[in-house]
């Protein structure tokens, strides 16, 4: 077992020089930068499940906390035919995972509220239509056969916003939010977040203004409207900090806003960067009343960001919802990797956002589709009335940003058998006849050439930054949309979403298996895009440890 232990020891050391040149240390929750090449991976992981104290599983000790959620299910045309519900652009689902997968969770392991699908598709870029002038998305909409269900279709809604470079955003007004307390007390909690800080600093410029507030049983107020090129100041400050006591995040929130107001820029990015693991154990601390406080401070035109780190006791749900109804967004920080991603590379998508209140109503036409699932956006559903209400709360998509949604999609004329409601005074019950021939609304297909070649619509309501009255863009969907192949792009997500499936174990997985999302991934040319690259190792990895 000596001899074993040596060698562990030594693969081990021997990656991390690997990951140093790279960026990228294995140490657990410290993960630093890209992945090299999967045969080193491999010998590491052989190495570490000979070694006792190789990958340690952070289950045993596990207090971290998830919404539970729940799927919908298939829904009828004839009595559904709109399907309404919010954008999102966080990301945090998925870099979580792949800290669990990387920490050596099996599929058992992994809580299934931790998995939201349209988190994990949004995290990466895809090749969509631009925007048309005056309009501030592209919309890209594609259909195809099912993977893993070979009596639907696949439909892919892509859309796009246009990048800018943060250099070119206007003036922001930035408050770095950062929780000191005890909990925090570890290398991938407050040492990630000072060094990820830091990387967003230097990215700063004289145009904008920084302040660091810092909680823990009180809150303190570190650095208040300082110059964005004074670097060397913020760094020290960020240098400075260290964990303990309690985390009393609620008064601190208070006095993030109460700074950013002060400090306010019309017209600019005015926005809090809350950096926590999520518990808060004093003061304000339900997610029911941080949900209100945030929700009465966002009408002051600052939004609020949420930066998770560290493992054991995140509390994922309380920092989705601060992050949802304070206008911003949530992004979850394993590795330095990520928070280059986060902080610099996307900087101008995640602090810039140029539509809030973004949602989308998607109506489908009988006469082709007789059934549909929208894949995850499970806790974004709104009612359908809601998407005219200018008074209902939504997502806000930021310059850069992508959102992609899939439906799993039932067309008229599929033997797939939906549980359609039958109702007795709308005129919808089936004949005799028309049970022996089929649905009704074949007949309706039969009727309307012109209807059969439109599959549905989908449309779009959105307000611009600082507007309070919505605007609504329309995407008639038809035949024109249908692929006999996949693109990249669609091959792509859709073995996103079914790894996504076979995680969460769905009840709507159908045919879903590792190997099915491999083979998907056999015909993307992942070496052009290092996470999508990336993705293709976890999927390798976690079917290692089924």
């Amino acid at each position: 077992m000596q001899e074993k232990v040596i060698v562990g020891m030594c693969l081990v050391s021997m990656l991390a020089g690997c990951l140093t040149g790279c960026g990228r240390s294995l140490n657990k929750g410290q993960n630093t930068g890209y992945f090299p090449s999967e045969a080193v991976y491999e010998e590491v992981d052989i190495a570490a499940e000979e070694y006792d104290g190789g990958y340690e599983n952070g289950v045993d000790f596990n207090t971290e906390e998830y919404n539970a959620i729940e799927e919908t299910g298939f829904q009828s045309v004839a009595s559904s035919p709109l399907s309404t519900f919010s954008a999102d652009v966080d990301t945090a689902s998925y870099s979580n995972l792949r800290r669990m997968i990387m920490d050596g969770y099996t599929l058992e392991d992994i809580p299934q509220g931790a998995v939201r699908i349209e988190e994990m598709l949004n995290y990466f870029s895809y090749d969509y239509e631009l925007p048309k002038e005056g309009e501030p998305f592209g919309v890209t909409t594609r259909i195809a056969d099912c993977p893993w269900n070979p009596d639907s279709k696949l439909m892919q809604i892509g859309l796009q916003t246009e990048a800018l470079d943060f250099s070119e955003a206007p003036d922001s007004n930035l408050v770095f939010l950062i929780d000191v307390s005890g909990s925090m007390d570890s290398e991938d909690k407050i040492g990630l977040l000072k060094r990820a800080f830091s990387m967003l600093a230097e990215e700063l410029t004289e145009k904008d203004r920084a302040s660091i507030v810092t909680y823990a049983g009180s809150d303190e107020i570190v650095l208040e409207g300082v110059c964005g090129n004074e670097t060397e100041r913020i760094r020290e400050a960020l240098d400075n900090l260290f964990a303990s006591g309690s985390t009393n995040g609620g008064e601190a929130i208070l006095s993030a806003y109460e700074l950013a107001e002060e400090n306010y820029i019309k017209g600019g990015n005015n926005r809090i960067i809350l950096a926590t693991d999520g518990d808060l154990n004093v003061g304000i601390t339900s997610e029911s009343s941080l949900k209100r406080l945030v929700e009465k401070k966002r009408k002051n035109g600052v939004y609020l960001s949420v930066l998770g780190f560290g493992t054991g006791n995140i509390k994922d749900n309380k920092m989705e919802t601060l992050a949802d109804c304070g206008n911003g967004n949530y992004s979850y920080i394993d590795s330095m990797s990520e928070a280059k991603k986060v902080l610099v590379e996307e900087m101008g998508a995640n602090f810039v956002t140029v539509a809030k209140d973004v949602k989308f109503q998607v109506e489908f036409n009988p006469a082709v589709v007789k059934g549909y699932r929208l894949i995850g956006y499970d806790n974004r559903r709104m009612e359908n009335e809601d998407f005219e209400d200018d008074t209902k709360d939504a997502g806000e998509v930021g310059a850069g940003h992508s959102v992609t949604v899939l439906y799993e999609i039932v067309t008229a004329d599929s033997e797939m058998e939906l549980n359609e409601p039958e109702f007795k005074y709308s005129g919808n019950r089936k004949s005799q006849e028309e049970e022996e021939t089929g649905d009704a609304v074949m007949k309706e297909r039969e009727k309307d050439t012109d209807c059969e070649k439109e599959w549905l619509t989908v449309s779009v309501r959105y307000k611009e930054p600082d507007g309070d009255e919505s605007r609504l863009l329309t995407y008639p969907v038809g035949e024109t949309s249908c692929y006999e192949e996949m693109t990249e792009d669609f091959r792509f997500a859709a073995a996103v979403a079914e790894f996504g499936m076979i995680v969460r174990d769905s009840q709507y997985k159908g045919d879903s298996s590792f190997e099915s999302v491999l083979e998907l991934l056999e015909d993307v040319n992942l070496k052009e895009d290092e996470y999508k690259e990336e993705f293709y190792y976890l999927v390798k990895k976690l079917k290692r440890a089924a």
